[in-house]
């Protein structure tokens, strides 16, 4: 193909798709060229279908490539290993709209790569990478009900702001990532400082109408250079046994729902099951994937008709009742903070570790951010489902929520000037049905309320979910939802927030779009019951408490001048490591002059604190100190009063008596208290003892002694004087 450049305005800024040059084994590919960040996007799909596969195996994988912001890889191979956490939440961005847009039953591997070429930093990748894999599905052969749009909006002074550059992210607040068709919202991810509802909700609809134009850019292009659309055999159900399990079962799947009980349910569902594939066993030989998916497709139907119809929800509750809530605070007593929060049969545990700022997180990726001073980590092993499996690493979803729950709480966490601590949440999933990363929301601020951490404000969080029925406008807006609503529903709509404001939000469908009405409605029962989410686990602790922990790291914090950090520091480090293995406690500076001192001893941070000030501290004439004699020379001895810094004391200036041999009044390692006397023009320091008898300024004045007068140095006698 020929090359093709097409280009519009997005944000002030011009979009490029180039096409026909770049990649042209893929299935479909584009340069996307925003600023001066570059994203090369490819999609190819398999020519066969995987074989046993029961779901799409869609996978979206974002590349982060450092020479792209001029970097080298760290680590010995200097070479991108792992994903970092923000490439794994970006390969999620790209997936979460796509995925509901291609047709139900596609088995064959469909895998989009987006590689970060070139980034700058006011002009983050995410968007190019999404609208990149819209544009390389569309233009390719893959079957996709797009074009899909992306944009974030941010907000400064009450003004949205269309893709936020650097400078305006840092004042905004408001980061909303938005993606959709020309007909509705997609995916909604966002992280805010307590906005309303309403504001959240407008900033959703000011994105969709900048959506509607990258929709109808990416439409002329596909319709000009689109490959036909290849013709890939979808796994659905056969009609014969669709209509040959509902004549059989449908009076058993009724029955399956005709308990509130979850776990009978679930044992009534197993035995129609079972009875169900016995029963076609010999009449549909070799379909009993088809035969799972009819009943599947019937509990749907059911437990959706039962809720839009009666007002019933699969547990009896009502469509915005919360399930019973529990919480508990510091049952984990060497740990810094810890609490559980359980919300019917979902219950998470999380855990606080305060730590000293060395203890922050350093980054290796494409953003300007290099530490991060508060994690957030998300754990979800099989027992919480009751199942037995293998322990891995965290995987994406892993990561997400995790992610999530570390947006919902970032603005409440004080700043580093009023708490001077590194700050780690690890949130363990001990029983999941519905909405765990919500619950590690509640239980995470709770835990940090319960290591005495001063938050902003409590932050609660509750998941909505939405049952749309297709052939008519009916719909119910689930509060709360179970495992089953999420698995059989059209969305998963979690919403966090305090008292005064959404934090943070996530929204995936399964459908293909909702509109503003829906949203609204979400929204405004999210309010509601993350108030009385809130109004629970207050009354567990209503607020942090007043101290640390005795297992905490008790940090001292203080100003040094900027320009000393080099001697406090020492070549090659000698000098803190000094003071670090003398004192035992950990230190940490800052580029400004902010100094930390971390340990459980108060004594110990003390005396470090008193070393590093003295290093710190411009000498003056007339400051006393006790030093440590280092080295001792005939004329004198040179006294170390703080680490890497001395002075030199003349044997003239050790006792009010004359000295005859340096060794009579010092020795090396011995301890005295000395006043600076002088400071000369080369900065070298002039020390007398303290505590002689006639020590005045920088000269030891003694009484005349019989027999002559002597030098005030302890010279020989001048003569007789002069009549």
């Amino acid at each position: 193909m020929e090359q093709k450049i097409y280009s519009t305005q997005l944000a002030g800024r011009t979009l490029t798709l180039e096409f026909g040059r770049y990649a042209q084994q893929a299935g479909g590919s584009a340069l996307v060229r925003l600023g001066d960040t570059v994203i090369l996007v490819c999609a190819t799909a398999s020519d066969t279908p995987r074989e046993g596969q029961d779901f799409f195996p869609l996978s979206c994988d974002y590349e982060e490539k450092l020479y792209s912001v001029g970097r080298i890889p760290g680590g010995w191979i200097r070479r991108e290993g792992r994903p970092t956490e923000k490439a794994t939440l970006t390969s999620r961005l790209i997936d979460r709209p796509l995925r509901p847009l291609f047709p139900k039953g596609l088995r064959n591997d469909v895998q989009v790569v987006a590689t970060a070429l070139s980034v700058d930093t006011n002009v983050p990748p995410e968007i190019p990478a999404m609208l990149g894999a819209s544009i390389a599905l569309g233009v390719s052969e893959i079957p996709f009900g797009g074009p899909v749009g992306a944009v974030v909006i941010g907000r400064i002074n009450d003004e949205f702001v269309v893709n936020p550059d650097d400078e305006a992210r840092n004042k905004s607040d408001l980061h909303l990532v938005v993606a959709g068709t020309g007909d509705a919202v997609m995916m909604v991810e966002a992280g805010a400082n307590e906005v309303s509802e309403q504001v959240m909700l407008d900033g959703i609809m000011l994105a969709h109408e900048e959506i509607k134009k990258l929709v109808e850019f990416q439409k002329t292009i596909i319709a000009e250079i689109g490959k036909p659309k290849k013709e890939f055999p979808l796994y659905l159900t056969g009609e014969d046994i669709a209509a040959a399990v509902k004549e059989y079962a449908q009076e058993k799947i009724n029955w399956v729902f005709g308990t509130f009980d979850r776990h009978e349910r679930q044992g009534r569902e197993d035995e129609v099951g079972k009875d169900v594939q016995e029963h076609f066993a010999e009449i549909f030989p070799g379909r009993s994937a088809e035969i799972a998916d009819a009943l599947y497709a019937m509990k749907k139907k059911v437990m959706r008709a039962r809720i839009l119809s009666e007002g019933v929800r699969p547990d009896g509750r009502k469509l915005t009742e919360v399930r019973p809530i529990w919480c508990e605070v510091g049952l984990l007593p060497r740990p810094h903070g810890s609490a559980i929060f359980t919300r019917g049969e979902t219950q998470a545990l999380t855990v606080t570790t305060l730590g000293s700022m060395r203890e922050v997180q350093n980054l290796d990726g494409l953003t300007n951010e290099e530490t991060k001073r508060y994690m957030h980590h998300y754990n979800f092993p099989p027992y919480s489902t009751g199942e037995a499996g293998r322990m891995r690493s965290p995987g994406r979803r892993e990561i997400g929520h995790g992610a999530l729950a570390e947006r919902a709480l970032q603005p409440m966490i004080p700043s580093e000037d009023v708490f001077p601590y590194a700050i780690r949440l690890v949130s363990e999933v001990l029983s999941s049905n519905g909405s765990t990363s919500q619950a590690s929301v509640c239980a995470s601020t709770l835990s940090l309320m319960d290591a005495g951490v001063p938050i902003k404000a409590p932050v609660a969080g509750v998941a909505m979910g939405l049952i749309k029925d297709a052939d008519s406008d009916q719909v119910a807006v689930l509060t709360d939802i179970q495992g089953l609503e999420d698995f059989l529903g059209d969305m998963d709509f979690k919403v966090a927030g305090t008292m005064n404001g959404i934090t943070a939000i996530q929204m995936d469908i399964k459908i293909k779009g909702i509109d503003e009405p829906i949203l609204k409605q979400a929204l405004k029962q999210a309010l509601d019951g993350r108030l009385h989410i809130l109004g629970k686990m207050l009354e567990t602790l209503p607020e942090p408490r007043a101290g640390l922990s005795k297992y905490a790291p008790k940090i001292t914090s203080f100003m040094i001048n900027p320009d000393k950090i080099r001697e406090v520091i020492g070549s090659g480090g000698k000098v803190i490591n000094k003071i670090i293995a003398d004192t035992g406690v950990k230190i940490d500076i800052e580029d400004d002059g902010h100094v930390f001192i971390a340990t459980s001893d108060e004594a110990a941070a003390n005396k470090a604190r008193k070393i590093i000030e003295a290093i710190a501290k411009d000498v003056q004439v007339g400051d006393v100190f006790i030093g440590k004699a280092v080295r001792v020379m005939p004329f004198g001895a040179f006294i170390e009063f703080a680490p890497g810094k001395d002075g030199m004391i003349h044997i003239s200036k050790l006792s009010n008596e004359r000295v005859e041999k340096i060794e009579d009044a010092v020795k090396i390692g011995d301890e005295l208290e000395v006043r600076v006397s002088e400071v000369d023009s080369q900065g070298r320091i002039n020390l007398v003892r303290n505590d002689l008898v006639y020590a005045t300024g920088d000269i030891v004045r003694r009484p005349p002694p019989r027999g002559g007068d002597r030098d005030h140095r302890g010279g020989p006698p001048r003569g007789p004087r002069r009549p």
